[in-house]
């Protein structure tokens, strides 16, 4: 193709009106406490230590590769921590914000929230990045997406009904 007909063709594309969207948009957040069996879930992160931190995977590996891998019986929450697509189905959801993060963030904190974030490969697209900010990555790995019975302040803070003013007053009451 001429130089002259390479312009005209780029003159035409410019011309041309741009593609439709795909009728179903991929979500602009992912929950960084998401479901393991979503079909676009990712490992955020390992469980790790004595205190359960979670310890921060470099890149996303795809929930569907590492899910077999687990030995049976053992949950795959329990281990792992998951990112999937932020949904407004959630029961954490409400309007565009999540109570969970809101709920996170009622606890005290463990640590001075002065230290540097973990790396995360998922802050650009979280949810909780994006609601609020830095304060959410001080307490991310501290969170965990199993609850157990025994533990009454993590199933109150997984409890989408509990508001943080019921989190700040048992926490006042167990001082």
């Amino acid at each position: 193709m001429g130089s002259d007909q390479t312009t005209a063709a780029r003159a035409a594309a410019r011309t041309v009106a741009p593609a439709a969207a795909p009728a179903t948009a991929a979500p602009a957040t992912w929950c960084p406490s998401g479901e393991a069996l979503a079909p676009e879930s990712v490992v955020l992160g390992v469980r790790s230590g004595s205190d359960g931190q979670v310890v921060y995977l470099a890149d996303p590996v795809p929930a569907s590769e590492v899910l077999g891998t687990l030995p049976q019986g053992i949950e795959p929450t329990r281990v792992l921590r998951f990112a999937s697509h932020c949904v407004s189905a959630c029961a954490n959801r409400r309007g565009d914000d999540c109570s969970l993060v809101e709920r996170v963030l009622t606890l005290p904190s463990a640590t001075a929230d002065t230290r540097a974030v973990p790396r995360c490969h998922l802050r650009t697209r979280c949810q909780w990045w994006q609601q609020s900010g830095v304060a959410a990555c001080h307490r991310c790995p501290a969170v965990t997406t199993a609850t157990f019975r025994e533990d009454e302040l993590a199933t109150l803070v997984a409890d989408p009904s509990t508001t943080p003013e019921q989190l700040a007053a048992w926490i006042a009451d167990s001082a």
